[in-house]
């Protein structure tokens, strides 16, 4: 399958219209031939991420933003099922502890940021505070509007000391979003995730499109870029993301092989020096009586 970056990735200074962004946008597969793709990317990913870690040169910090319903719980557990635990982590962010509104507004998501060989996933992130802050007029306009330039060089900073950043839109209808929350309703499974401010954030849709324009414009980086992933129909979601993701991995493969294979030579050098080291000792060693 021949991926196109270019279809998703916001290009800095564009100018965005979800409106005119199709979220049931469909790829060129079938979604049984797009179930065995995605099980050869997780695979992908997982030895992807072994390497990432061994190499010990880069960290991987993905970014999931969407409305309610949208599928980022969904699209962590589909994409990255198969990838070791002890290499990745998911990181929600909630409502502000006292302590962390004490603090600016990136200092709880900094301290969770990946360490070199690590994937870490950001189950909504520092955007939360130019998009639930602004629709709900928690801070005056001049505080959200002042965050972007902050986030562009929060983003730099990581970027500048090798963590590969991919920043995912989840971008769902409204019709759609209706539907998941009345099929949620009616399974007494997944009854449990709703709650009466699920309606009420319906109410505020339009002013949540135009703050994620706002970001999707104002914070989309060749290094830090962001993704509009069609979320409408799950399947193509995830493998969406999933193709992005090992895309851009594959980028660094080469220099991940190099540190790797440098680092083989090394220990098999030091593993002959010891058994020569050890026939030696043992040769001049006197025979017992």
């Amino acid at each position: 399958m021949t991926f196109d970056f270019n279809s998703y990735r916001v290009k800095p200074d564009t100018k965005i219209k979800l409106k005119d962004i199709s979220p049931v946008s469909t790829v060129a597969l079938k979604k049984a031939d797009a179930a065995a793709r995605l099980e050869v990317l997780k695979a992908e990913l997982d030895t992807l991420q072994e390497e990432l870690y061994a190499a010990g040169k880069n960290s991987v910090l993905v970014i999931m933003q969407g409305m309610d319903t949208s599928g980022k719980d969904g699209a962590i557990r589909h994409v990255f099922g198969d990838v070791n635990p002890q290499g990745c982590r998911v990181e929600s962010f909630k409502t502000p502890t006292p302590e962390e509104l004490a603090h600016d507004f990136l200092w709880r998501v900094h301290k969770v940021t990946p360490p070199r060989g690590m994937i870490t996933v950001f189950n909504r992130s520092h955007y939360e505070d130019v998009l639930i802050v602004r629709v709900h007029d928690l801070v005056p306009e001049e505080t959200w509007r002042a965050r972007y330039e902050m986030i562009n060089a929060f983003e730099s900073l990581l970027a500048a000391q090798g963590t590969i950043i991919l920043k995912f839109f989840l971008h769902i209808s409204k019709d759609e979003q209706a539907e998941r929350l009345l099929a949620r309703e009616e399974d007494i499974s997944k009854a449990w995730k709703l709650s009466p401010s699920d309606w009420r954030e319906r109410l505020l849709w339009d002013g949540y499109q135009k703050a994620y324009e706002d970001a999707l414009e104002q914070c989309s980086s060749e290094h830090a870029p962001w993704y509009i992933v069609p979320a409408d129909k799950k399947w193509v979601r995830n493998l969406v993301i999933a193709e992005l993701i090992t895309s851009t991995l594959h980028q660094y493969r080469d220099d991940w092989r190099k540190t790797l294979e440098a680092m083989s030579e090394t220990r098999v050098a030091e593993l002959h020096a010891y058994r020569a080291q050890n026939a030696t000792g043992t040769s001049q060693q006197k025979p017992r009586k």
